[in-house]
């Protein structure tokens, strides 16, 4: 069976065909090329950078459109393999950026150039709504169980700046009411990323620092699977089941062995 493509298909094809925004420099960080989708969706972003067209910028260098150019090079000189974050365009427009560095196919380190996506591309009011959705859903609540105990059932889905905010949160209540165990359930967990396992050890080992017993309970085989790399954290499949641990640890409740 052979293993070439049936029909004559180009790089250029290729990205054009692609539902992204591409742009693509070079090794200095010009604008070299952009596909049919980004010349679309930077129409409305070239007048904020003093451009009549999209197609203006190209051969514009990428410092034209950063605050601190010299970072950003450093950056971008130091690229292993790729780099993705969340960026403000003119402080009007939204976007996640992913900048991969473009080798030859030939086996070397030297980089060719770099290839920039930008995905979903939202209005400042657009960004601003899906913030304010991710506030509404940081709002978790605290369920003081017992004296010395909290439950906090985790709703919505979890990135890098809900993580930050959930562990500030947890560790100001515990301080403050000198609790000794905080039960998460991870029932209401709708999409797990990345960072999630992160945030989840972090919380545990913030919370040891200051004599805290972090358990997580409702834990379903699926996300068992995402977050198997957490290390001494005591879960449990049911809230149940975790709240009869920590009764037995305080004397409470007599559970048979």
């Amino acid at each position: 069976m052979s293993n070439q493509l049936p029909i004559d298909i180009t790089a250029t094809n290729t990205l054009n065909s692609i539902g992204e925004n591409i742009l693509i420099a070079d090794t200095d960080f010009k604008i070299t090329w952009m596909n049919r989708k980004a010349i679309q969706s930077l129409q409305t972003i070239a007048p904020y950078y003093g451009l009549s067209r999209a197609e203006d910028m190209i051969g514009l260098n990428m410092d034209h459109f950063h605050r601190s150019p010299d970072y950003q090079r450093g950056m971008m000189k130091e690229l292993g393999e790729g780099h993705r974050a969340r960026i403000m365009i003119a402080e009007k427009i939204a976007a996640d950026i992913v900048i991969t560095p473009i080798y030859p196919i030939e086996d070397t380190a030297e980089i060719e150039g770099y290839m920039v996506m930008l995905m979903d591309v939202t209005s400042q009011a657009e960004e601003q709504k899906r913030k304010d959705q991710m506030i509404k859903e940081l709002q978790v609540p605290i369920i003081h169980i017992w004296e010395n105990t909290i439950a906090l059932p985790l709703l919505g889905d979890m990135d890098i700046d809900r993580g930050d905010h959930l562990i500030s949160m947890v560790l100001e209540e515990c301080t403050s009411k000198q609790i000794e165990f905080v039960l998460l359930s991870l029932d209401g967990v709708k999409q797990v990323v990345n960072h999630f396992t992160c945030t989840i050890q972090s919380l545990h080992d913030c919370l040891r620092l200051i004599g805290v017993e972090l358990i997580l309970v409702g834990i379903t085989p699926e996300l068992a699977l995402t977050i198997k790399d957490i290390f001494n954290v005591r879960t449990f499949r049911s809230a149940n089941a975790g709240l009869k641990y920590i009764m037995k640890l305080q004397g409470d409740v007599c559970i048979d062995t």
